[in-house]
């Protein structure tokens, strides 16, 4: 019997552009793996339009269970079970030509953001290509008075939160191996930043 399923309304607004963008950037992918894959709305979503690929979710374990209930009521051939993955922790001894990740990095704390691109880099094969969703400001700027507004709401839930410097980001990757190659713009004042793993490094 299926569980409790958690539910995101900005799941549900956003995943079809981004899904519009995935469809492309993942055109060649083989297996994705998710970061932080939170309610499990976004993957049983992107799953089934990517046929072509295997889909990983992953969460730290307090979420597992909700991710489970949205897999159990709609499952796909290409979608896996949740790995626990706590990027803090040890990462999975498989590795992946794509990563996905949405509104994780505002979330974590920022020591927790360097692991994370770090976990990416080691369990990376060449030419891999990164999908990061959420908002970001730029040069120390926000994109809108609304995700100031956000942002202010974050930090007094818990003052490790906040919206982070998109160059602060790009220097994370690059270091990890990936550059920046796009850089698109969504719904709500978010961007969806794709990156690209030359083949070396």
């Amino acid at each position: 019997m299926a569980g409790i399923k958690p539910f995101s309304q900005a799941c549900v607004n956003n995943r079809q552009p981004i899904l519009g963008i995935l469809q492309r950037v993942y055109a060649t992918a083989t297996r994705v793996l998710e970061i932080g894959s939170g309610t499990g709305q976004h993957c049983v979503y992107f799953a089934p339009a990517l046929p072509h690929l295997c889909w990983q979710p992953s969460d730290r374990q307090e979420n597992l269970a909700g991710i489970h209930a949205w897999l159990e009521e709609y499952p796909a051939a290409n979608l896996y079970h949740p790995l626990e993955l706590d990027v803090e922790g040890p990462w999975p001894a498989h590795r992946y030509d794509a990563f996905f990740t949405a509104n994780t990095c505002h979330i974590m704390p920022w020591q927790s953001v360097v692991r994370m691109f770090s976990g990416i880099g080691e369990v990376a094969e060449e030419d891999a290509t990164l999908a990061l969703y959420g908002p970001f400001k730029y040069g120390g700027q926000y994109t809108s008075r609304s995700n100031a507004n956000f942002d202010n709401w974050l930090q007094a839930q818990a003052p490790h939160q906040g919206i982070r410097d998109v160059e602060d980001i790009v220097l994370l990757a690059r270091e990890a191996g990936f550059r920046l190659v796009e850089d698109n713009p969504m719904p709500a004042n978010n961007q969806l930043l794709v990156f690209s793993k030359r083949r070396g490094g």
